[in-house]
């Protein structure tokens, strides 16, 4: 587990720091449950069971038992036993005086150059460092009485004699001064304390896991190009085009673990921009390599492109080469384009005169250009470089919006100097962790009235409809269908064929169509959408004297414009249903197409597809506890796009069986994480909760409800106490509001770590050698001290599957292990889109899907921009943009939102 930022939690109600639930005294949870496997050798047998001391403050829920439920079995993890060292380390800070903040890579050099040829009887063995401000030694340098030294490094340079617009001229080489203090000395006891679950996670504990970090990343970070926690090499490359190049990267992390101490590794995928001429990089990215031209502004190239361009090609470092064989050592970093050629940018000479880009490397330099025209690069020391004379050094991470990664194996670990002279061992050759598991039982999902199979058992997280009829088919009076396809590559026939399919589909699984006709009409994608959509409502209106209530759309395969203008149609201006089909998928499609269809359809419509068996998820269905379930996310712009907001979304379920949900969006500042108007939006939710089980389920008496689950997606390790401080606070106020008391659960769902199950020979999933759906490990790998588990929910179809990190951050309600785990777990299997359970609890994964649909709020005709050359040049603009996204979201529809428009 990656250092926590916060140096413990404090104690309260529901927290595992100290004071009782409310509800009375006694322990947080009940009775701990039987203990788990035991250690490897020199780890106490009841250290990996072991639960931690009641003295020990934790930031979330402290740990109070296991989980027992399940068939147990042995799983390997891409985890290796590190033992701790045994002497102390020695921690200083590093600071250059004067400096701005320098590159990592250039620190790390200066640092390698002061150890190695400066100072190597200080440094020896030589310390380690993290790029930034901290370095650590296995031994006490010798600094002087004080404990700080200044060191002179200089990185030699040959003097270069610059380029247009640059302000230094024939300089020797730089020198940087470098000044170490002395701040602290780490016992690693304070670990082994903290592993045995005997010492609350402090800065100490902080501290000495950054330091223990550092030391193994060392090596390769000298070696290699970096991350902040993966390092990359270039043995295993593919070229993906647009400029980028794809390296095999290598995660490696030390974790806390429960009785002992390991190094998590995991293959990563490091997106570099592809080394080699500036200029056919720049090709490369707007797709039309050799067409030199396209780069210059005399000749045509849109302002648009050219900016598009400036945001991926800002950061990257660049040499130069002015003659055949002269290349300047140092890089240079890209700080924009210029907005004309190097034939029409003029600066000043030192004598007064002023020439142009292209005739200083014609006349001065005699390096006459072979594309005069083309735009040039500005680099940070306000010099004017040609993008024909500039190359990109191998081995750039591109730190923008990445491709998805599909990563495999497990990496086996080496040793380095480093790791061996602060008497860390790896132990290799024990190979992978091996940790026992258990398999949940998956929940029974019940179907409705007419099925031949009323209830569905999954196996390995999946089942089938065949015979099955939904719990609560909807019933669709009249629809149309709205083709943005040529009628020539999407016939009358195929357009009756589309017809027939979703008939005959409905017929299957219960929607009842009185429509068996619907109006079928062709329109241009390049138009009005909204116009159009409402001229085939009017008609449909003419014809039968009632509006549709639902339109089918069929685009073409790059119709993403249309599909946001649809949904915003649909969802936000009138409130009425809307199922986009690509034409490529629905053209001769089979039967499963059309009932995957009916899927979305039907919770679109108001039905409800399957629910959860009451009998099998206890937890859920007491009718004595009613209880509603959150799911909460935020979702960021991508790196580069300045102001750009965040967009929040908070899904609940409304029903009983926890199966029928309504969500709210929100637009908040760009990439703050903590969601701001959580107050506002949970009252919401609770009302339709309330509102429901009092209209639709005709409940009497008290129709609130006594239990609140708020499940939160991704908030980092370092954030949870702001969850605590902030959203807690939000829902209890919103609670407090609607004058109702449930007692509240927080769980914390993160997919993003590096943390893989592999199932031995035999026990996994034939096709994709996956753990089975519903393996939970809370033993060994998890926390020492706090209440988390993983849980590997889905049956994975490609690569190695990801389990769900579910940290229990506040719990009110005494949950126990079993009961966390296996509600989770079933809340996996009501995800409407599919008869697969999905990979983190449905309510979570729909507000994911709900912050991702955020743009379908802004109308389609209006000014706001979601495209990639949309960006601001300064923060007050940043900020103005911010506030002009808050403006121009548009509410859902009152029709819509008690609909599960975003199925």
């Amino acid at each position: 587990m990656p250092p926590r930022t916060e140096p413990g939690g404090r104690g309260g109600r529901g927290r595992g720091g100290g004071g009782p639930p409310r509800g009375g005294g006694g322990p947080p949870r009940g009775a701990p449950s039987p203990r788990g496997a035991s250690g490897p050798p020199g780890i106490p047998a009841s250290a990996s069971g072991a639960l931690p001391g009641s003295h020990v403050q934790a930031v979330g829920v402290r740990r109070s038992g296991y989980g027992t439920a399940g068939k147990p079995i042995t799983v390997s993890a891409n985890f290796f036993n590190i033992a701790l060292p045994e002497c102390n380390i020695h921690h200083y800070d590093v600071i250059s005086p004067s400096e701005k903040t320098l590159p990592a890579r250039l620190n790390m050099d200066l640092i390698e150059h002061m150890q190695k040829i400066d100072a190597p009887d200080v440094f020896t063995p030589p310390a380690v460092y993290d790029g930034r401000k901290n370095m650590f030694a296995p031994r006490e340098l010798p600094l002087g009485p004080n404990g700080t030294q200044e060191f002179n490094v200089s990185l030699s340079d040959e003097t270069t004699r610059g380029s247009p617009g640059d302000n230094t001229s024939g300089r020797g080489p730089r020198v940087y001064k470098i000044r170490l203090t002395k701040v602290a000395t780490i016992n690693p006891e304070v670990l082994q304390r903290f592993i045995m679950g005997q010492q609350s996670h402090d800065n100490s504990v902080l501290t000495a896991l950054t330091a223990l970090n550092v030391v193994i990343r060392m090596e390769p970070t000298m070696k290699y190009p970096f991350n902040v926690r993966s390092f990359f090499t270039d043995r295993e490359t593919k070229d993906i085009g647009g400029g980028l190049i794809l390296w095999r990267g290598y995660f490696q992390s030390v974790r806390p673990a429960i009785g002992r101490l390991l190094v998590n590794v995991d293959i990563s995928t490091g997106t570099m921009y592809k080394p080699g001429p500036l200029l056919d990089l720049c090709l490369d990215f707007l797709g039309r390599p050799g067409q030199h031209n396209i780069l210059s502004p005399r000749r045509g190239m849109p302002d648009r492109e050219r900016i598009r361009l400036q945001r991926f090609v800002s950061g990257v470092r660049i040499m130069t080469t002015y003659s055949g064989e002269r290349v300047r050592k140092t890089p240079r970093v890209i700080k924009k384009l210029s907005n004309a050629g190097a034939s029409d940018l003029s600066f000043s000479m030192r004598d007064g005169t002023t020439m142009t880009v292209a005739q200083y490397f014609q006349r001065l330099l005699n390096r006459p250009l072979r594309f005069p025209d083309n735009i040039c690069v500005e680099v940070s020391s306000g010099a004017l470089l040609p993008l024909e004379v500039c190359t990109v050094p191998p081995g750039q991470i591109m730190r923008k919006q990445v491709p998805p990664e599909k990563t495999k194996d497990v990496l086996a670990y080496g040793q380095s100097e480093y790791v061996r002279q602060f008497g860390m061992t790896v132990d290799e050759s024990a190979g992978p962790l091996s940790i026992a598991a258990r398999v949940l039982t998956p929940p029974k999902l019940r179907y409705g009235p007419g099925s031949q199979q009323p209830t569905a058992t999954p196996m390995n997280g999946a089942w089938n409809m065949i015979q099955r009829r939904f719990f609560r088919p909807a019933t669709i009076d009249r629809w149309v269908v709205v083709v943005y396809e040529r009628q020539g590559r999407f016939t009358q026939q195929a357009a009756q064929d589309l017809v027939t399919g979703i008939l005959q589909s409905c017929g299957e699984v219960g929607i009842k169509i009185n429509d068996t006709a619907p109006l079928v009409t062709w329109q241009n994608g390049q138009g009005r959408i909204g116009e159009q959509l409402r001229a085939a409502g009017n008609e449909c209106f003419q014809k039968t004297k009632q509006r549709p209530t639902l339109i089918v759309v069929v685009l073409p395969d790059n119709g993403n414009d249309i599909y946001t203008a649809v949904k915003h149609f649909g969802d936000v201006t009138v409130g009425v249903a809307t199922q986009c089909l690509k034409s490529s998928k629905c053209f001769r499609a089979k039967a499963q197409y059309y009932a995957n269809v009916c899927l979305k359809m039907n919770v679109k419509l108001g039905g409800i597809n399957t629910i959860p068996d009451p009998q099998s998820v206890t937890a859920l269905t007491d009718p004595r506890n009613p209880t509603i379930v959150m799911g909460a996310d935020v979702i960021h712009p991508a790196p580069g796009s300045d102001g750009r907001p965040s967009f929040t979304a908070l899904v609940g379920n409304v029903d009983s069986d926890t199966a029928k949900y309504v969500a709210t969006s929100r637009v908040q500042g760009s990439r703050v994480e903590i969601i701001q108007d959580l107050k506002e939006m949970a009252r919401h939710i609770l009302s339709m909760y309330m509102r429901y089980r009092q209209l639709a389920e005709k409940k009497t008496g008290n129709v609130a409800p006594t239990r609140l689950i708020f499940y939160r997606d991704g908030v980092s390790e370092g954030q949870f106490k702001q969850v605590l401080d902030q959203e807690l606070k939000a829902l209890q106020a919103a609670c407090k509001e609607l004058k109702i008391d449930p007692k509240i659960t927080v769980i914390v769902v993160a997919k993003r770590h590096h943390v893989r199950f592999f199932p031995r020979p035999g026990e996994g999933d034939k096709n994709s050698g996956n753990c089975p759906a519903g393996t939970v490990v809370d033993q060994i790998v998890a926390h020492p001290t706090e209440f988390d588990w993983y849980l590997q929910s889905h049956g994975g179809l490609l690569g190695t599957s990801r389990p769900a990190h579910y940290n229990v951050l506040y719990d009110e309600n005494n949950f126990n292990a079993d009961s966390l785990q296996s509600l989770s777990f079933a809340l996996c299997h009501v995800y409407a889109r599919s008869t697969r359970s999905v990979s983190i609890p449905a309510p979570v994964y729909y507000a994911d899907i709900v912050c991702s649909r955020a743009k379908n709020h802004y109308d389609p005709q209006g000014t706001v921009d979601f495209s990639d050359s949309a960006t601001q040049a300064d923060t007050a603009q940043a900020e103005g943009a911010i506030e002009a996204y808050r403006r121009g979201f548009k509410p859902l529809h009152a029709n819509m939102a008690s609909l599960m428009y975003f199925s």
